[in-house]
């Protein structure tokens, strides 16, 4: 696809050579939208993107999706489209009264979607960037998700130092590249018979090795029930993005 729309600002594909003032206005007209940018690279922990402004100016916004509200600023907070189906599946995964614990929660890609779709008793929600953080907590109001009671918390810092505060049901480690860094603090975090979902890219010929292998020889004497691995989509060439669902015990 050489677009993606989130809300009212598309995001044309960084290799797209068409730029020109014809082909952009056709874009803004039939796409219904304000502004179009290219994103560059995303860098750094706190995954800030690096964007062009190709036309407009507004790069704030509300998207929608799976019956959920992100507001947003693309040119200050990451957007991964291609998550969509794997955020609404953990979202309907999680059983009443149960305490989820988000490590890299961002403008709250997983948490929004649990706390509008499940009756979670809490919702612990952890961001290193303060952007992110701060569309976290205006997510948490947009969706009304507190409206009965406090049940989804916004902690800002670094989910390395952090989490170990918490003892869960269950816990989401939606960020790749590094996350296998903090799966011994993740693990430790869980409550006996909790269920982990571990993110990871990992090239296609060691998807059932590699993750399973770093989960258990985090997971030290505890047993570890490897329950599915899901492919989300292809990350590089011979690379798979995936998530292994594990229930630790």
């Amino acid at each position: 696809m050489k677009w993606k729309k989130i809300g009212k600002v598309l995001i044309l594909d960084k290799n797209e050579k068409n730029l020109s003032e014809t082909y952009l206005n056709e874009l803004l007209t039939s796409n219904n939208v304000d502004t179009i940018i290219k994103i560059n690279n995303i860098y750094g922990t706190k995954r800030m993107p690096n964007i062009e402004i190709l036309k407009g100016s507004d790069t704030e916004t509300i998207h929608k999706e799976n019956g959920c509200f992100f507001k947003l600023d693309l040119s200050k907070v990451m957007w991964s489209k291609g998550n969509v189906n794997e955020r609404l599946r953990i979202a309907k995964l999680i059983k009443p009264n149960e305490t989820v614990l988000d490590m890299f929660a961002g403008i709250g890609y997983f948490s929004i979607p649990i706390g509008v779709h499940s009756k979670a008793k809490k919702i612990y929600s952890i961001e290193i960037n303060p952007n992110s953080y701060g569309f976290l907590k205006e997510n948490i109001e947009l969706n009304k998700i507190n409206k009965d009671y406090n049940r989804m918390e916004a902690i800002l810092g670094d989910s390395k130092e952090l989490t170990s505060n918490y003892k869960v049901d269950r816990i989401i480690m939606g960020y790749v590249k590094t996350t296998h860094h903090y799966l011994k603090i993740a693990i430790g975090s869980l409550n006996p018979g909790g269920i982990l979902h571990y993110h990871e890219t990992v090239p296609l010929k060691l998807i059932n090795t590699r993750p399973i292998n770093r989960i258990k020889n985090a997971a030290g004497d505890r047993d570890v029930n490897i329950i599915t691995i899901n492919k989300i989509k292809q990350y590089a060439p011979g690379v798979a993005h995936i998530v292994v669902d594990a229930q630790i015990n």
